[in-house]
């Protein structure tokens, strides 16, 4: 593989660092040449670093775009890599030429990167948001880059994300803790608690933030102690705000510093208070040391700390928000080890120096890939287009988006794919698929002429119980698709109850003319069909693709319960409750069964919601007639993290169908509330028997399940075999997208 990266030459910071060591660490595995379009350090700590660098000075845009494209043509490149304007307008102009797809990184907001700078800006950052828009694909140096790409209409399909990784090679300082401190002037002793910092002192990182955080937390912990490591114009002013505040003594400027391993194998916080960020390097050399770290919640921040399970996030510019997480830290050694452990681990993972090139060249392989794609397509259809009840805020629903993405991705990770949403600027940016407003039927129905595959996805949307409207989009949806030239599969679906006989009739015409093929998820869905009068589809049985989906790392489900004032040691019942006709009698029905497992089994209740909105309320009802200490989780976050929890339940009580599909997964006694059949559906499906009609539930019933429910605990032979069922059956749902796929 042969790659040519276009690259101005007056880099520094970030940017520098990012692409001498990954084009150092590149040449080991592909031929790269690094282009600069003018002398000087960059290029030459290059040329030290072993990367093959030319330089193609001066201002004749001409020439040098026609040394480029021959140099292009002559020595066999297969990609064009750009970095920064120069190169992407370079990049622009040669994509046409050249015939070769052409790459950039996106190291910063464009849109910032001549702040100050007016006649610049009106030059440089013109042509570079022009030029921007013209390359094929684009790569953000963070989440939160590549998502703010993403918020500016870029196409997530042609877009990328990779982090400035570092080595993670363990590190022997060469000075110990208090010789360290010594050397640097802080005063500090074995029980300190020492906040650093290493950052350049100017106003973006806003280390004044961090002084007047630190002196409130002062107050409340006498032993805390600041480390700043940095130079910058803004040091008079630090070290007049410390004598101000009073902690002149406990604040230490200890000016720029080389040994940085030293630095962060001495302190005990690692802190970062800036107001803007793409992805900064310190944290990662602070998660290298195991750190536990604060930090300000901007740009890629929130992507490698989440708060509560990998340190602790407060907003920018928020003084008292950051003294609280410096107190709770201090006060909290135990807290301190379990953050910087699993920030080390996750950091590792996916922010090391190897990931990084791995990801990079995984990166270079698809665009290869779908190079070669698109000139065997030439212009046919491609791409599949999803509709379902999404971008609505419920977790279940969240969820099988998430599988069904996941699923197609396996099938062909090069699949454009278009989800139909409600929120579709959170669903592009959640999923990274191109989305289109539900009701937008302009929009889609150009989709529809262009797509290879549309699916019906998932969930109950068959039915007319919430809404015969909804039922008559739904079925429009399907034969719109059909007409227009699609194959149409329903995916992972229940059918039912539609009551209306107009509606039943209705949905059987759709369905039998315009279907190609649906899987089902109960065995009560096909017996409705069958009662429909639907035969000409294939239909197949198989599971709620969300069986597919994994739980999040324990050592993150302990972070999450911590968050939240839970022991992740102790035992609990979870419920997953939902407001519904006749819920408001029978709520302290609930609470009463939550007492009676606290009371026999030690089982703390934990009510868990699958969609917030909603939920929440339904808890707090249930809980006001409870004596048992209990806990009412706000949300439960992404769908990993929601099967985490429900993983840590002993017993799951729900009227939630999703809440029983991820603790089913997860080997949890279930016992279900059923408003709906399809809770007893897919309980008898299962080979689960203990549930009860919302209408018909008395304690006495709720009581008898807990038991028999907490008498399965441990019963992997029972509780297992349904689980590897339902993932064995649920595989249908992808052979049969693939072959429809394929057709």
């Amino acid at each position: 593989m042969k790659v040519i990266h276009l690259i101005s030459g007056g880099d520094s910071g970030g940017a520098k660092t990012h692409v001498h060591s990954l084009l150092q660490n590149l040449t080991r595995t592909i031929d790269v040449t690094m282009v600069c379009f003018m002398e000087g350090p960059f290029a030459q700590e290059a040329r030290e670093l072993g990367i093959r660098t030319v330089v193609l000075p001066g201002r004749n845009l001409l020439r040098t775009y026609r040394t480029l494209k021959r140099m292009i043509r002559e020595e066999g490149y297969e990609i064009i890599h750009c970095h920064g304007a120069r190169g992407n307008m370079m990049g622009a102009l040669l994509r046409r030429a050249t015939g070769l797809p052409v790459v950039t990184t996106v190291h910063s907001d464009y849109r910032l990167d001549y702040l100050g700078r007016p006649f610049s800006r009106l030059s440089y950052g013109t042509i570079n948001t022009i030029a921007l828009r013209l390359l094929d694909y684009r790569i953000g140096v963070s989440d939160a880059m590549t998502d703010l790409l993403i918020s500016r209409g870029f196409d997530p399909d042609k877009l990328f994300t990779i982090y400035n990784g570092i080595d993670f090679t363990p590190r022997t300082p060469a000075l110990g803790r208090e010789e360290y401190f010594r050397s640097v002037g802080l005063e500090a002793d074995g029980d300190s608690v020492v906040v650093g910092i290493a950052a350049r002192l100017n106003p973006v990182k806003d280390i004044a933030t961090l002084v007047r955080g630190f002196a409130i937390a002062h107050q409340t912990c006498p032993n805390l102690r600041l480390l700043i490591a940095g130079d910058g114009e803004q040091m008079d002013m630090l070290k007049k705000l410390s004598a101000e505040l009073g902690v002149e003594r406990q604040v230490c400027f200890a000016g720029w510093i080389t040994d940085t391993d030293s630095f962060y194998h001495a302190i005990d916080i690692n802190t970062l208070t800036s107001l803007s960020e793409t992805f900064p390097y310190s944290l990662t050399e602070g998660a290298r040391a195991a750190l536990p770290t604060v930090a300000s919640r901007v740009g890629g921040v929130p992507y490698l700390i989440e708060h509560g399970i990998h340190g602790l996030l407060f907003e920018a510019g928020d003084a008292e928000g950051l003294a609280r997480c410096l107190v709770s830290l201090a006060q909290d050694p135990t807290l301190r080890e379990h953050l910087g452990q699993r920030l080390y681990q996750r950091a590792k993972a996916d922010f090391s120096l190897e990931s990084t090139l791995e990801r990079q060249l995984t990166i270079y392989r698809t665009i290869l890939r779908r190079q070669e794609r698109k000139k065997n397509l030439r212009g046919r259809r491609d791409g599949a287009l999803v509709c379902g009840a999404y971008g609505r805020g419920n977790a279940g629903d969240d969820a099988i988006l998430e599988a069904i993405v996941t699923e197609l991705r396996q099938i062909d990770p090069d699949l454009p794919i278009w989800v139909l949403s409600r929120n579709p600027d959170d669903t592009r940016l959640t999923y990274r698929v191109n989305s289109i407003y539900t009701f937008a039927f302009p929009r889609f129905l150009r989709r529809m002429g262009k797509t290879r595959l549309y699916i019906n996805g998932g969930g109950s949307l068959m039915q007319d119980v919430t809404s015969h409207r909804s039922l008559w989009f739904y079925l429009f949806t399907i034969s719109a698709a059909k007409r227009l030239g699609c194959q149409v599969m329903m995916y992972g679906c229940g059918i039912g109850p539609i009551h209306s006989p107009a509606n039943r009739r209705r949905a059987a015409k759709v369905l039998q003319k315009s279907v190609d093929a649906i899987t089902l998820r109960d065995t009560h869905s096909r017996e409705e069909l069958e009662d429909m009068g639907v035969t000409n589809p294939e239909i197949i049985l198989s599971a709620d693709p969300t069986v597919i989906l994994p739980a999040a790392p324990e050592q993150v489900v302990d972070g999450i319960l911590e968050s939240q004032g839970i022991d992740p040691r102790g035992r609990y019942i979870g419920f997953a409750l939902r407001p519904w006709p006749g819920f408001e009698e029978k709520a302290s029905l609930f609470g009463a069964a939550a007492d009676y497992a606290y009371e026999k089994y030690g089982l703390t209740p934990v009510f868990l919601p699958i969609e917030r909105r909603l939920d929440v309320g339904a808890a707090k009802l249930a809980a006001q007639h409870m004596k048992a200490p209990h806990y009412i989780l706000p949300e439960t976050g992404s769908s990993d993290h929601t099967i985490g929890l429900f993983a840590r339940m002993q017993v799951v009580v729900s009227m939630r169908l999703h809440a029983l599909v991820f603790a089913a997964g997860q080997g949890v006694p279930l016992v279900g509330v059923v408003y709906d059949q399809k809770i007893s559906s897919f309980l008898s499906y299962i080979g689960q028997d203990l549930y009860t009609d919302l209408d018909a539930v008395t304690v006495e019933a709720l009581r008898a399940h807990i038991d028999a429910a907490c008498g399965r605990i441990g019963d992997e032979a029972f509780l297992s075999g349904g689980v590897n069922r339902l993932r064995q059956v649920e595989q249908r749902n992808s052979e049969t997208a693939r072959a429809l796929l394929e057709r």
